[in-house]
């Protein structure tokens, strides 16, 4: 009889517990399960969108390389920026869009149409680019601010800049800036950088020629 009683105890213990926290265990399993199933379609999302952006930006590119080879074809070239308008739209996330930007951006440059270059690098500053793309973008904008004449905006823009692993690059930049504003010791200290920061990254021959050259009009 006691084992009796003891697992009528326990059913009615069960009864007891479930009618307490029943409604909440439903819940939450069912909350566990939305979850899981949200979590598996947005990655399925993901990948859908990151193949769709792929695409376009492959489409976008043989639309350059078709429009700017010996014989400019402006329809491939209209037909590169509707695409690149398409990722920026669609896409705006993607790294594609932010570097089907800095294409249609070097497009610009060889047409000389800097302002809309400058646009599209904007663009690319605006949404969120990683920090490797934020400091080519910013290097490429300081570089067209420099040919439009204004190296000081230029030598501002990338001293502020967080160089990281380009340091050898954004310093000689900044020595490409001073040395054509004149101040002949800033840029070769600005090239004396570059090249510390080169040691761990690589030879750069055509660094080394310029403080060569510093170094021979100096004497």
């Amino acid at each position: 009889m006691s084992e009796i009683r003891t697992e009528e105890e326990q059913i009615q213990a069960f009864k007891q517990w479930w009618k307490e926290n029943g409604k909440s265990l439903i819940l939450g399993v069912g909350l566990a399960v939305a979850i899981v199933v949200g979590w598996r379609g947005w990655q399925e999302r993901q990948a859908i969108e990151a193949e769709n952006a792929s695409v376009l930006y492959q489409n976008m590119v043989d639309a350059v390389v078709a429009g700017i080879g010996p014989q400019q074809d402006q329809d491939q070239l209209a037909t590169a920026k509707h695409l690149a308008g398409q990722l920026k739209d669609e896409y705006s996330d993607s790294s594609y869009a932010k570097f089907a930007s800095l294409v249609l951006a070097r497009v610009a440059v060889e047409s000389k149409d800097y302002d809309n270059a400058l646009a599209e690098i904007d663009w690319v500053l605006a949404n969120q680019p990683t920090q490797e793309m934020k400091v080519i973008a910013t290097m490429r904008k300081a570089r067209l601010l420099a040919e439009k004449g204004d190296r000081d905006a230029a030598l501002k823009l990338i001293s502020a800049l967080n160089a990281g692993n380009f340091k050898a690059s954004v310093e000689e930049l900044k020595g490409d800036l001073l040395l054509a504003k004149g101040d002949r010791g800033a840029a070769r200290a600005a090239y004396e950088a570059a090249q510390a920061a080169a040691q761990q990254s690589g030879a750069r021959p055509l660094l080394n020629i310029k403080l060569d050259d510093l170094a021979v009009e100096d004497k």
